[in-house]
């Protein structure tokens, strides 16, 4: 996905969460509703999580220098790692603190058609904001399932904000059921059961996306798809023997860094090697234009 249709979605649950935030923090204070608190909470954060990464994206397209030679496109993997903490420790962890303390101490809801008024105005933008999300996902995730494309995807910043989005209508759902039971039964536990159920969505979704995105973070390679293109190319070049090594490394969403051991065949002046070099680097740059930097050693049988 291009930056700036990640921006796009970023801006959108940016602006779709920091209005939702409000209302929801009004009406858990004017209902004492724990479940709408949590929510309250978790657009809170997700209001945060999204300054965060856009925070991320403008460092990543900072140019290289003497202190960072291959740029700063990781810093896009090291701030939605850290969303995901915050998720985690910030998000799941105050909401299900709040729903234990509701449970032990269970309260009356009043006022509750302020609570379903927001929840209803909240599902209806959270619901626009992630089917935005979801429409960007679907167009470069190609022939691969959404699972699958969210593991072999490179640019966090789309799948953070899906999984955000999804999570958070969940929770919406979760909160609606909780007050409409603390209302029919006039049992109030289920207010706070229901900000636990949150909680522990904020939980798996926070350690879903601390898993994707720690292994970009500390240095994964392309998809084997690339490799192998990568490989048939210069496999392709008769002064080619063989390619004895071929690693590669992701310095950020769209930018692979390149590594090739070859061994050429023999009877090779070192002017014919310079020249099949440039063009092996030439081919590989035309092909996969994410490509930007690419070191070959050069050996002989």
């Amino acid at each position: 996905m291009s930056t700036n249709a990640s921006t796009k979605v970023i801006i959108a649950a940016l602006i779709g969460n920091a209005a939702i935030s409000v209302t929801k923090f009004f009406a858990a204070f004017t209902t004492g509703s724990s479940a709408m608190l949590s929510e309250g909470i978790h657009s809170l954060v997700d209001t945060g999580n999204q300054i965060l990464l856009l925070y991320g994206m403008k460092q990543a397209k900072k140019p290289a220098d003497d202190e960072f030679p291959f740029g700063h496109g990781k810093e896009i993997y090291f701030w939605s790692f850290i969303v995901a903490i915050l998720i985690f420790a910030v998000g799941s962890g105050v909401s299900i603190y709040e729903g234990i303390r509701h449970v032990i101490h269970p309260a009356q809801i009043s006022n509750p058609m302020v609570n379903y008024i927001v929840l209803s105005l909240a599902i209806v933008f959270e619901g626009a904001a992630w089917f935005f999300a979801f429409k960007e996902f679907s167009k470069v995730k190609g022939k691969h399932g959404y699972i699958e494309a969210v593991q072999r995807g490179k640019d966090p910043s789309m799948f953070v904000v899906l999984f955000e989005d999804s999570a958070a209508l969940l929770g919406l759902f979760i909160a609606l059921l909780g007050i409409w039971l603390t209302q029919v039964t006039g049992i109030a536990i289920f207010d706070g059961i229901a900000s636990i159920l949150i909680g522990l969505i904020l939980g798996g979704t926070a350690i879903w996306l601390a898993i994707e995105t720690k292994g970009l973070l500390i240095g994964e390679g392309a998809n084997k798809e690339v490799i192998n293109s990568i490989r048939k190319i210069v496999n392709s070049f008769a002064e080619v023997d063989k390619v004895n090594e071929l690693l590669t490394m992701h310095m950020g969403p769209e930018f692979i860094l390149v590594n090739i051991s070859i061994c050429f065949k023999r009877k090779q002046l070192t002017r014919e090697l310079e020249d099949v070099i440039q063009l092996l680097d030439a081919a590989i740059k035309a092909e996969h234009k994410m490509v930007k930097r690419i070191f070959i050693e050069a050996e002989s049988v």
